[in-house]
């Protein structure tokens, strides 16, 4: 898979490339841990101003992490706690523009300020999450929210149920 990574000059036609270049990814191979691995790096690579971007799959009743980039994040999280458990529980993106004055916030990198959290779900069951941080205040806002959503719908198009 050969994937050019150029700079864009509106949210919506990067995210247009990344939803391109992740329905590529989901064609190239059936197991989903592989496509969340380069979606990780992918989510990485291209969206600025990003210290952490990753997935939190569904297990057991909790969310345990997944592939990502970034620093070292906690390994599960109950459902409904933090912004990650939260959008699992209500199985809606999560915004959250000042992490330091979210009570919900579980804090992995002391220099987040932002976040954003999108449920993937296939077939109506959550799937996991997708969760990405930002050391910038305010960096996520509604165009961010549809490309990712976008990107959840794509990744659960491609989900398999364990057999």
């Amino acid at each position: 898979m050969d994937i050019e990574y150029e700079e864009f000059s509106a949210k919506s036609e990067l995210y247009r490339f990344i939803q391109e270049k992740l329905w590529l990814m989901c064609e190239e191979t059936s197991d989903f841990y592989a496509i969340l691995s380069n979606a990780a790096a992918l989510l990485w690579l291209e969206l600025s101003d990003v210290n952490w971007a990753g997935f939190y799959l569904y297990k057991g009743g909790r969310l345990v992490l997944a592939p990502f980039q970034g620093k070292p994040a906690v390994a599960e999280i109950p459902i409904g706690k933090g912004v990650c458990g939260t959008a699992a529980k209500e199985l809606k993106t999560q915004i959250v523009k000042n992490v330091h004055t979210c009570r919900n916030h579980i804090a992995c990198d002391l220099n987040t300020s932002s976040e954003i959290v999108v449920p993937i779900i296939s077939a109506g069951r959550l799937i996991g999450v997708i969760d990405i941080d930002s050391p910038k205040a305010a960096r996520f806002d509604e165009q961010d929210k549809a490309g990712l959503e976008t990107a959840a719908d794509i990744l659960a198009n491609f989900y398999k149920m364990p057999v």
